[in-house]
């Protein structure tokens, strides 16, 4: 997959995602993505766009901007980094994410 570099910063990315209606925020668990008291498996979500940012000079400055759709039809932003951030996510996960 070709990276695409629609928005200038990471900011500026969730603020149009959010204006697009992806307002809820997820984060990444050992093995699934949260949501409040919600908890998806990589087979209840899609993901409907992809933002990476590379950092200059800093690799702590790499974060990937994910806007995903549960199955029940929740919309969010999920932003992870690299490195230490993605040690605990488990294989099917990450194979979800770097589709």
């Amino acid at each position: 997959m070709k990276s695409t570099f629609h928005y200038a910063t990471v900011t500026d990315a969730i603020n149009i995602l959010k204006q697009q209606g992806f307002t809820t925020d997820f984060n990444l668990a050992e093995n699934h993505i949260k949501c409040d008291a919600a908890a998806y498996s990589a087979e209840e979500f899609e993901i409907l766009d992809v933002y990476r940012y590379e950092g200059n000079s800093d690799p702590a400055d790499e974060a990937t901007v994910y806007a995903i759709v549960s199955t029940e039809g929740v919309k969010g932003i999920l932003v992870t980094g690299y490195g230490d951030n993605s040690d605990s996510i488990s294989a099917q996960l990450l194979a979800k994410l770097h589709y």
